[in-house]
């Protein structure tokens, strides 16, 4: 479970209803939600919401440093709340479905010297691809 909110209280960023709402359809694991996606369920809660509120938020939340964006192939971009916790992503190539997974070993490390062209490494993102079991079984 993400821990957006207590993340953003902890800031002292102001929680208006609409961005509270916008914070709780993000929070929990393997949350990875398209933009669209968040303003349906923000509409659930606090049917006012407009669709241009909840992108000011999830930009806001992007340039915070609280919400990560994901981009997948040419898909919609998703929004991850778990910014502070170390991991990668595994994406269906199918369906889209994104879970967050925690490989073994430091991903700086498999990049050798010779390979970073002087560059001073200070992170790695790394997707692995494949098919889920929904995906696979489909005839």
């Amino acid at each position: 479970m993400s821990d957006l909110l207590e993340r953003l209280r902890g800031r002292g960023w102001r929680l208006t209803a609409q961005r509270r709402v916008v914070a709780e359809v993000l929070d929990g694991e393997h949350v990875h939600l398209t933009a669209d996606e968040v303003h349906a369920r923000a509409v659930g809660r606090l049917p006012e919401i407009s669709r241009a509120t909840v992108y000011n938020t999830l930009g806001e939340l992007v340039c915070i440093g609280e919400v990560l964006e994901v981009a997948t192939d040419g898909r919609a971009k998703r929004y991850d709340p778990n910014a502070h916790h170390a991991h990668q992503h595994l994406i269906c190539s199918g369906c889209g479905a994104i879970r967050d997974v925690h490989p073994l070993g430091d991903p700086l490390a498999a990049l050798p010297e010779a390979e970073r062209f002087g560059f001073t490494v200070s992170g790695a993102e790394i997707t692995y691809r494949g098919l889920c079991p929904q995906c696979t079984n489909r005839p």
